[in-house]
């Protein structure tokens, strides 16, 4: 599990849900609970928290995962260079473990594989960067057409890609190919609101029937999902979604945002329980092995 400092909340930090104190006791909370691995970056206004929050607990086992935005211009190495050094200060650290070029589309690889993925390389030679890292921008690049000339590169030591119960498309695309060249997978929207609202839900699945993507055979939607539930498996379709993600070969860290303390220990819990059974996995396979079009956000 990897505390997620992104997202629909950013530590609560999204529409002043709580104070900046609050969000620093959320991952300390996290950390405290065995969690040591958190991903920020510079857009997410959020690493100025997350240095806070380090700063109070050992360094040393602790992996920090951030981002330079790129932007709809190219960066150049010089602004990929002081943008590092800035979030280094935000952080507090003279190190990030993981420094992604954040959110890149398919039309901007080349680019950056020529330019900028040099000069990320000669940070890490410097010791600012331990291990080079890049996202995919997955609402726009549903086939993660990116990912995998990322992949065919081995440009990257780490990759962060969408996956989650309602779109497994990244298991061939991108997780096969990750375990054969050993490379770190971070993953992200495990949960978003169509696993964690009832109602975006149906009207999610409903639209993956229309689509022919599902089988209206296989989903009730009047309790999606809900054979996950029936017999205690899960407590909660977002439980079974972690669960299902946390099992799922070439994922090395699954990310969870939050800015609230209750559910942020629900969600602690999810990834300490055991894996879905078997049966339901191999039902979920089935029901979503051809959809491709929806990230679940």
């Amino acid at each position: 599990m990897g505390i997620g400092a992104g997202g629909p909340s950013r530590l609560g930090q999204r529409d002043n849900m709580r104070s900046e104190a609050e969000s620093v006791a959320l991952v300390l909370q996290a950390l405290d609970a065995g969690v040591n691995f958190i991903d920020t970056a510079e857009a997410y206004d959020t690493e100025e928290i997350v240095g806070k929050a380090v700063a109070q607990r050992d360094r040393g086992p602790i992996i920090i995962s951030s981002k330079k935005r790129l932007r709809n211009e190219n960066i150049t190495r010089e602004q990929l260079r002081s943008g590092l050094h800035d979030s280094l200060r935000r952080l507090g650290t003279d190190y990030i473990d993981v420094y992604h070029l954040h959110g890149m589309r398919p039309e901007q690889y080349d680019y950056y594989a020529s330019e900028i993925a040099p000069e990320m390389q000669t940070l890490q030679r410097e010791g600012l960067i331990r291990f080079i890292g890049v996202t995919e921008h997955w609402n726009d690049d549903l086939r993660h057409t990116m990912l995998r000339r990322a992949l065919s590169d081995g440009l990257f030591d780490v990759i962060m890609v969408g996956f989650n119960l309602l779109n497994q498309g990244a298991r061939e695309a991108v997780l096969a190919p990750a375990i054969e060249k050993d490379i770190g997978v971070l993953i992200m929207f495990a949960v978003r609101r169509a696993l964690s609202q009832p109602d975006k839900l149906r009207a999610t699945l409903r639209g993956l029937i229309e689509s022919g993507e599902l089988d209206a055979d296989d989903i009730d939607l009047e309790r999606p999902l809900g054979f996950l539930l029936e017999d205690g498996a899960a407590d909660s379709i977002p439980d079974a979604a972690y669960r299902f993600c946390l099992a799922e070969a070439g994922a090395h860290v699954i990310l969870s945002g939050t800015g609230n303390p209750a559910h942020l220990e629900a969600n602690l819990r999810s990834f300490a329980a055991p894996p879905l059974p078997a049966e339901h996995v191999a039902r979920l396979q089935r029901i979503f092995g051809r959809v491709w079009s929806v990230t679940g956000q």
